[in-house]
C-alpha cells in the first residue's frame, strides 16, 4: 500500500501542477490575462450574480395568448374542413375560449361535427396521468351550433412547450449580449427566471426579452388614405390599421396577407446605410423566402410594403425595383445600440408568447464583493481552526495533512476554472465545507495508525495497515456524500446547484489529496527517515 509506481507518481505531480496553473489566472487582472498565450490556462473562475452583481428578472409567459393562437389556428381548420366537405356555414369565429360555428342547414351538423373531430389528434399527458394519450379538441353540438374547446391537457402541453420554447429563444437573446455564464430556467408552470451576471442595465434586458419579434413583410394598402380611416372611416376587408413606433405615431393601412414571414429569416446584422451613413439592419432570406419576397417585389413594384415587427410598423419603403438577392435592409430612426439589439431580436427568433416581467431586481457589484469577503474571511477562519486542530492532534503528520488540504483548495479552484463553473455564494458555503470536512479521511487513517501502534506494530506496518484498513471506510462515506450531492444538483435549482457542484467537486478532490497525496508524503518521510518509532 506504500509503494508506488513510478507513473503513479508522475501522475501525482501532473494533477498538482495542473491544479496550479488552472488557479493561478484567478490572481492575475484580467487585462493582463489576454497577453497570456492560448495554449496556457487562462480561464478565471465566473462570479455568480451574488458575487458578481448583475441582473434578475422573473418572467410570465401569457397562457392566455398561447390558447388565443391555437383558437386562431382552430378556425382556420375547421374552415378548411367545413370547405372540403362542401358544407354551408355561417359565424365562424372565436367566442371566449371557444370555436363556435352556426350550419346553415341542420341536418349538416353531424356531419360538419364529425368532419371537425377528424382534426383533433393526440396530446401525450406525461407523468401527470401515467402517460395516457388524450384528444386535444372537444366538438359540441347543439340545434345548428357547434361548439369547438381546446381540453386542458392540450392547453397545458402547449403552454410547457411554450416556456421550453421561450427559454431557448430567451437564451439565444442574453447570450448576444456576450455576459458570461446568465442563468435560465423554468419556475412553476409557466414562468422563467433569468439571472445576467455582470449586466447592470436591466432595462435592456427587459426591453430585449419583453419583445415577442415576430416580424413579418406585407403590402400597404393604398386604397384607401390612412389618415381617413384614423379618423374613423371604415377599414377596407382584408387590412388593418397599424400605427410606427414614431413620436408621433403615424398610421399605415396594412394588408393582413403575409408576405414573408420571420421564420424564413436566416441572419441579421447592424450596419450603416452607406449613402445616409445612418445605423440600419440588414438582413437575409433563406431560399424559399428569398424566392417569395423576389415574387412579391416583382409583381408590385411601385408599391409600399410594410415591415411589421410585433404590430408595429418600422418602416414602409416604396419597391422601386424587384429584389432578388434574397437580402435586404430595414431603416427607421435607429441608434446604434437599437439597430444592434432589433438585430439580436430578429436572430434569434420570434417568442411563441408575450412574456410579462413580474419581478425585476439589480445587484449591484458592492454587495457581490461584500459576499465575495465575507465568503474569504469564512474560509480562512475555518482554514486556519483545521490547520491549528490537526497539528495539535497529530504533529507532524497532522503538517503533512495540512499540506495536502491546501492541494486540494488548489484543486477545488482549478477546477472550477478549468470547467468555466460559476461559483455563487452557497458555492463558497460548499467550498468552506469541503475545507472543514477534508481532513476525515486523515483522522481515520492516522487514528486507525493508532490503533496498530498500541498493539506492537512497527511504523511501517501501522502505516501500511492504517491506510489498507481504513480505505473502505472513506470510500463509503464520501460515495454517500456524492450521492447526496448529485440529488441536490439534479432536483435543486440555482444556489441549491452552486453547492451541489461545489460540494461535488470537493469530495473528489478530498478523497484524492488526504488519501492519495497524503500517502504518497507518508510513504516518502518513511522511506527516507526510517523511523524506529512513531509519534502519533
Amino acid at each position: 500500500m506504500l509503494y508506488f509506481a513510478p507513473w503513479k507518481i508522475v501522475l501525482i505531480f501532473i494533477l498538482t501542477l495542473a491544479g496550479i496553473a488552472y488557479t493561478v489566472p484567478n490572481f492575475i487582472p484580467k487585462e493582463k490575462l489576454e497577453a497570456v498565450p492560448t495554449w496556457l490556462p487562462h480561464q478565471q473562475v465566473n462570479l455568480g450574480l451574488d458575487l458578481r452583481g448583475g441582473s434578475y428578472l422573473l418572467l410570465e409567459v401569457d397562457s392566455k395568448a398561447v390558447l388565443h393562437d391555437r383558437l386562431q389556428t382552430l378556425v382556420g381548420d375547421v374552415r378548411r374542413a367545413l370547405r372540403e366537405q362542401r358544407l354551408q356555414y355561417t359565424g365562424l369565429g372565436i367566442s371566449g375560449e371557444s370555436v363556435t360555428v352556426r350550419m346553415s342547414k341542420p341536418e349538416d351538423v353531424e356531419k360538419a361535427a364529425e368532419a371537425i373531430r377528424g382534426l383533433s389528434s393526440l396530446v401525450n399527458t406525461g407523468s401527470m396521468m401515467m402517460g395516457v394519450a388524450q384528444r386535444d379538441i372537444e366538438v359540441r353540438s347543439s340545434a345548428s351550433l357547434i361548439t369547438v374547446n381546446v381540453t386542458e391537457t392540450a392547453v397545458f402541453a402547449r403552454i410547457q412547450s411554450a416556456v421550453q420554447q421561450s427559454i431557448e429563444i430567451v437564451r439565444r437573446r442574453v447570450d448576444e449580449l456576450g455576459t458570461t455564464e446568465p442563468a435560465i430556467q423554468q419556475q412553476g408552470t409557466n414562468r422563467i427566471l433569468v439571472q445576467v451576471p455582470g449586466l447592470s442595465d436591466p432595462a435592456r434586458l427587459k426591453d430585449l426579452l419583453g419583445k415577442t419579434a415576430k416580424l413579418n413583410f406585407r403590402m400597404v394598402d393604398m386604397t384607401v388614405r390612412p389618415e381617413q380611416v384614423a379618423a374613423g372611416a371604415p377599414v377596407p376587408a382584408g387590412s388593418e390599421l397599424l400605427y410606427s413606433e414614431d413620436t408621433p405615431a403615424i398610421p399605415y393601412v396594412i394588408e393582413r396577407r403575409v408576405i414573408v414571414g420571420g421564420e424564413h429569416l436566416e441572419d441579421a446584422q447592424p450596419a450603416f446605410d452607406p449613402r445616409t451613413n445612418e445605423p440600419v439592419v440588414s438582413f437575409r432570406f433563406n431560399s424559399t423566402g428569398g424566392r417569395l419576397f423576389g415574387e412579391a417585389t416583382r409583381d408590385n413594384t411601385g408599391k409600399l410594403f410594410a415591415i411589421v415587427l410585433d404590430g408595429k410598423v418600422v418602416s414602409a419603403p416604396r419597391i422601386n425595383e424587384p429584389i432578388l438577392g434574397g437580402q435586404g435592409q430595414i431603416s427607421g430612426s435607429f441608434t446604434v445600440q437599437s439597430a444592434n439589439d432589433l438585430a439580436i431580436l430578429l436572430r434569434s427568433g420570434a417568442l411563441p408568447a408575450p412574456l410579462t416581467v413580474l419581478e425585476e431586481r439589480t445587484i449591484g457589484p458592492g454587495l457581490g464583493a461584500d459576499s465575495i469577503r465575507a465568503g474569504t474571511i469564512a474560509s480562512i477562519i475555518g482554514f486556519v481552526g483545521v490547520v491549528i486542530f490537526m497539528i495539535l492532534c497529530y504533529g507532524f503528520f497532522g503538517l503533512l495533512a495540512n499540506i495536502a488540504l491546501v492541494i486540494n483548495i488548489v484543486m477545488i479552484m482549478g477546477i472550477l476554472s478549468a470547467l468555466q463553473a460559476t461559483l455563487t455564494l452557497p458555492g463558497i458555503a460548499g467550498i468552506v465545507l469541503t475545507i472543514g470536512m477534508a481532513v476525515d479521511a486523515n483522522v481515520l487513517i492516522y487514528e486507525r495508525i493508532r490503533e496498530e501502534i498500541r498493539q506492537g506494530k512497527s511504523p511501517r506496518q501501522a502505516v501500511d495497515l492504517g491506510y489498507t484498513r481504513a480505505y473502505g471506510t472513506i470510500l463509503d462515506s464520501n460515495i454517500t456524500n456524492f450521492i447526496s450531492a448529485a440529488i441536490l444538483f439534479g432536483i435543486g435549482s440555482g444556489p441549491v446547484k452552486g453547492f451541489a457542484v461545489a460540494h461535488a467537486i470537493g469530495i473528489i478532490t478530498s478523497v484524492y489529496t488526504g488519501f492519495t497525496v497524503n500517502r504518497y508524503m507518508v510513504s516518502l518521510w518513511l522511506r527516507y527517515r526510517n523511523p524506529k518509532t512513531i509519534n502519533l
